[in-house]
């Protein structure tokens, strides 16, 4: 049984819905998420389901100590980042090298890097008149949104779509592809 954090940041229905699709599984559980926002409402969410949760504060994440410590504590083979908004320092990319995956909003290589997240990435399909979104679910490395991609999603867009639209066409590419696209990279280790 492989042990899975994920870290969050915000509301959490990636994490809920990861969550969810491992309860019962055999092969790997959720065994504690992770946040740098003590108001992150999928703290609240993850205590529904009796998962344990932990605040680690933007000041705390980048010392090792605290960080890898945590992880250890709950035997953590594997991290799962759903909405976190912090960089991932080095050391924890080295530790957990091809056992740490991201999703990102977009179809990478367009619209990442620092400061494309959430809505602002959105914003930007939008503004550039792309015909398409999609999801990127890529292995974390030491470059912002610049792992090697392991699946991509798209859906198709059209002018009369508004930056609400592609998030909600987004959100529901994340809902259906990321737990699935996580079990077969967890099954491959």
């Amino acid at each position: 049984m492989k042990n899975i954090a994920i870290f969050v940041s915000g509301n959490g229905t990636n994490c809920e819905n990861i969550i969810k699709h491992f309860s019962g599984s055999t092969e790997a559980s959720v065994a504690l998420v992770v946040s740098n926002r003590a108001d992150s409402y999928a703290l609240i969410r993850a205590a529904r389901y009796n998962i344990p949760t932990v605040v680690i504060p933007k000041s705390e994440f980048n010392d090792e100590a605290i960080l890898m410590e945590t992880l250890h504590r709950y035997d953590i083979d594997f991290i799962v980042l759903a909405g976190f908004l912090l960089m991932i320092p080095d050391f924890l990319v080295k530790a957990y090298d091809h056992r740490m995956v991201n999703i990102h909003p977009a179809l990478l290589p367009k619209f990442g890097g620092k400061g494309m997240y959430g809505r602002h990435v959105h914003e930007a399909v939008k503004a550039a008149g792309e015909k398409e979104s999609g999801i990127t679910i890529h292995w974390v490395s030491n470059v912002c949104d610049g792992g090697e991609i392991i699946a991509q999603h798209s859906t198709p867009l059209t002018e009369s779509d508004s930056v609400d639209d592609i998030a909600a066409k987004v959100h529901d590419l994340e809902m259906l592809h990321y737990p699935k696209t996580i079990e077969k990279a967890i099954s491959s280790l």
